[in-house]
């Protein structure tokens, strides 16, 4: 008789530099526009917000509040409850962190000598 046998993926994270698994956090965290219209909202204000920011955003109280919650837990902004006030502020220590950590990437794979050789074939265009 034979058996299934039942095959797992398993994702292979530890093999790439703790910045690289940083960065993927980053971009995964900032790939939703939610996100970026929320960061966007509290730069614009350029203060702390109380209360409900879900009027500013063009989506339910709640699913504003889960991109919020994803926002602090990478750290992106700061928040606490006071009674039923809820305190929203970017970090920029930490957001400072991040935009050094994926500048630094981008301006790594980004120099014209990682382009020249493939730019030259005629028949792969960058448009």
């Amino acid at each position: 008789m034979q058996h299934k046998i039942n095959k797992m993926t398993y994702s292979k994270v530890d093999v790439f530099s703790a910045d690289m698994q940083e960065i993927a956090k980053l971009c995964k965290v900032l790939s939703h526009p939610a996100r970026l219209a929320i960061l966007k909202y509290l730069s614009d204000c350029k203060s702390c917000i109380s209360g409900d920011i879900s009027n500013e955003i063009p989506l339910s109280r709640t699913t504003v509040s889960r991109h919020l919650q994803e926002l602090k837990k990478a750290g992106f902004i700061i928040g606490e409850i006071d009674g039923v006030k809820i305190n929203y502020c970017i970090c920029y220590k930490i957001m400072e962190k991040h935009s050094n950590l994926i500048k630094d990437f981008l301006k790594q794979i980004s120099t014209p000598e990682n382009f020249l050789s493939c730019c030259e074939n005629p028949k792969i265009t960058c448009d």
